[in-house]
């Protein structure tokens, strides 16, 4: 269990979430006369679970509550046997009411799938809780969604295998008990940024994991903020996926912590960043056209250097729904950035990028920025980002993204700024005035860029426009063109040319 500092501070940022952020839809039934209980108090015998199949072309209409054992309700309800079966599954809630997501999760459903059951599984009663006593709670409903499938698999067509549990934060838990209860094996479960407080490092058979389901598949949106992990960052599915490395997500408002936190919006921010596993997956039912894909690395810091944008050997896959089970796969983690909304789709770009100098032996560390130009559309000024530092004599691989798709690359042009605003920067410059007062120039050679597609994995080689000048100092820049016939057909065997 984690200590008692981070649920208390897991707890202190939920509760900044304020009513106006959810929904005023209550649902009907046994919650009119549930209360918070407070903790210590046991959970009732028969924990209020109810399943609600949603036939209504609004979302937020309840619809029609099964009932176990009720055959004849099952088929009023209009439950279609033979096709895909959905349970979302909600997690922990501070109001005690379904929030706006989930709607439109069940309205993105219908909408790809029309002929499928979309079934809300609500366990408010037993989510409206201390956390710790809701997750005490995961392990209760999700032996009741087992239940409930092990009824349904009696009745003549019905399969497990189009059976697919959505479950969010706690949800995801719930979803990983019903596919370890359950008599057979689930078809899908996915999990959306299931939550990490009391799950982090635990048994398999008190998380999820991909025992559960026959293709467990993870979307991790916020596993580290401020020390605090609200998600799990541990790869719990067949596959995880770390989009903007599982941590701040664009859009969400990190980029100004301190007004947040004195404007009190932290928990708008907190919410946000939790959420978006729920709308990315959402983007991946509504804009098929735009599918984001991610790509298998072992770490984040490896991915933002750009070496991790390979598809051979199922090394990458669609995300969300249209994420595809990959053979012999477990644990497999996969990356890659997003857009702050939808469609939430970009183009990965990986530039290998060999530095030469002949005056400077030093620790320069060029601000460096490239702009490509497509036969769609041309790229803005995107940096280069350095994760660890510039290896002069070397060849440098670097990640950037583009939101617009700029076609075939014909052209780029790099650019050196200066040296980036930082202490450690600004004291390497003192260091290497100091260790070379007589040459204080900085000046590179770069001869040719390397650039691979992760989204179509072609391979494209960038020689100077000018061969007789291919140096660059700060405040200019080189323009770069597809390199000649004669320099591809050289390069043919390279491993840096063409890909299966």
């Amino acid at each position: 269990m984690r200590n008692p500092v981070f649920l208390l501070g897991f707890w202190s940022v939920y509760c900044y979430f304020p009513a106006g952020s959810i929904t005023t839809l209550r649902p009907q039934g046994s919650l009119r006369d549930e209360h918070h209980k407070p903790t210590g108090v046991p959970a009732p015998a028969r924990p209020s679970v109810a399943f609600h199949i949603r036939t209504s072309k609004d979302p937020e209409q309840e619809g029609c509550n099964l009932s176990l054992g009720d055959s004849k309700l099952l088929e009023n309800c209009g439950f279609n046997m033979t096709a895909k079966t959905f349970f979302i599954i909600h997690g922990w809630t501070m109001s005690g009411m379904f929030e706006s997501w989930l709607h439109k999760l069940v309205s993105a459903l219908q909408m790809r799938e029309k002929d499928a059951n979309v079934v809300v599984v609500d366990w408010l009663p037993l989510a409206h809780q201390l956390y710790t006593d809701a997750v005490n709670n995961t392990r209760v409903v999700g032996q009741r969604v087992a239940g409930m499938l092990d009824w349904l698999q009696e009745k003549e067509e019905f399969s497990l295998g189009n059976v697919h549990l959505i479950g969010y934060s706690l949800g995801a838990h719930v979803a990983g008990y019903a596919g370890n209860f359950v008599k057979g094996t689930v078809g899908r479960i996915t999990g959306l940024d299931p939550a990490g407080p009391m799950f982090e490092g635990v048994d398999i058979n008190r998380r999820l994991s991909p025992d559960d389901a026959d293709f467990v598949d993870v979307l991790h949106t916020y596993t580290l903020s401020f020390g605090l992990s609200i998600g799990i960052r541990m790869p719990v599915g067949h596959i995880d996926i770390y989009p903007n490395g599982g941590d701040f997500q664009p859009g969400c408002g990190f980029n100004d912590v301190i007004g947040s936190f004195a404007y009190g919006t932290i928990s708008e921010m907190v919410k946000c960043e939790h959420e978006r596993a729920v709308h990315l997956f959402v983007d991946s039912l509504v804009n098929q056209d735009k599918p984001s894909f991610a790509f298998q690395c072992t770490d984040s810091s490896r991915f933002k250097r750009g070496i991790c944008l390979s598809c051979r050997k199922n090394r990458c896959n669609n995300i969300g729904y249209n994420a595809k089970k990959m053979r012999k796969k477990r644990n497999s983690k996969m990356y890659l950035k997003t857009r702050a909304g939808m469609p939430f789709r970009v183009y990965h770009y990986q530039l290998k990028v060999h530095m030469f100098s002949y005056n400077n032996s030093g620790d320069t560390q060029p601000t460096l920025y490239i702009t490509l130009y497509g036969s769609n559309a041309d790229s803005q000024n995107l940096p280069l980002e350095i994760v660890e530092k510039i290896e002069l004599n070397a060849t440098n691989t670097f990640l950037v993204y583009t939101e617009e798709d700029l076609g075939d690359l014909l052209k780029m042009r790099l650019t050196w700024e200066g040296v980036a605003h930082s202490w450690y920067n600004l004291w390497n410059e003192f260091r290497n005035y100091l260790s070379q007062p007589s040459n204080p120039s900085r000046e590179l050679y770069i001869r040719r860029i390397r650039v691979k597609s992760g989204e179509t994995q072609r391979k494209v080689t960038f020689c100077t426009q000018d061969p007789t000048k291919s140096s660059i100092s700060p405040g200019q820049e080189l323009w770069f063109h597809k390199c000649q016939e004669g320099w591809k057909m050289k390069n043919k065997t390279s491993p840096f040319v063409n890909l299966a």
